[in-house]
């Protein structure tokens, strides 16, 4: 594996290996924090709705539904602002909604990054490669074999090593994307299901502390 590496240049495959490094350590960071039950637990709607006709809804149950998950941050800022009316608690839950999408994105942005340029680092190694072949060519000819096989191999070896990198981060990218729209439309409908049963302007009673 070293030998294949170094055939293709080090100017290179350095850079594609800390790719590949970064497509796995964020792949697997991604695969954790976007888990659906960690996101949107199935229980935190009905949890809340028990709090509510139980008049258990103080500061302290708003504090520990805000930090069990994405969804409980979504709707302790609506029912925070719910006896605002209805118009500022949607836009209470929409603020939030926004701060928690942009933290399910976070890395997917590199990730294709990632997969945009690691095909270019391979063609660059390629162009490199044929570079080195025709400089050979120019200097001893066609004779000397070792020289234009060198130029040949890294010439491949760089553009292979591209797709590798290439090809896992977008797939990987396409994955994690699809992930995020589908935790987005739940995160959504948990939401409105709350406005909707608050109707409209009625006031949440918080439990006094």
């Amino acid at each position: 594996m070293f030998s294949i590496i170094a055939s293709g240049g080090w100017f290179i495959m350095l850079p594609l290996l800390l790719c590949s490094i970064a497509v796995v350590a964020i792949s697997v960071e991604r695969f954790w924090t976007l888990n659906p039950s960690k996101v949107a637990p199935k229980h935190q709607a009905g949890q809340v709705w028990g709090w509510l006709k139980g008049n258990q809804l103080g500061s302290e149950k708003l504090k520990e539904l805000r930090q069990s998950s994405q969804l409980g941050r979504i709707l302790a800022a609506g029912l925070s602002n719910s006896r605002h009316g209805r118009d500022v608690m949607k836009d209470s839950i929409q603020e939030a909604a926004n701060q928690v999408i942009h933290e399910l994105e976070k890395y997917l942005g590199a990730l294709g990054t990632i997969a945009a340029i690691a095909p270019l680092l391979g063609l660059l190694g390629t162009v490199i490669g044929m570079i080195k072949v025709f400089t050979a060519l120019n200097l001893e000819g066609a004779g000397n074999a070792s020289v234009l096989a060198g130029g040949i191999s890294e010439a491949l070896v760089t553009t292979a090593a591209g797709l590798l990198v290439a090809i896992p981060a977008m797939m990987a990218h396409r994955y994690f994307v699809r992930r995020v729209e589908a935790l987005v439309v739940t995160l959504e409908q948990e939401a409105i299901k709350l406005v909707d049963a608050l109707h409209n302007d009625r006031r949440v009673d918080m439990k006094a502390e």
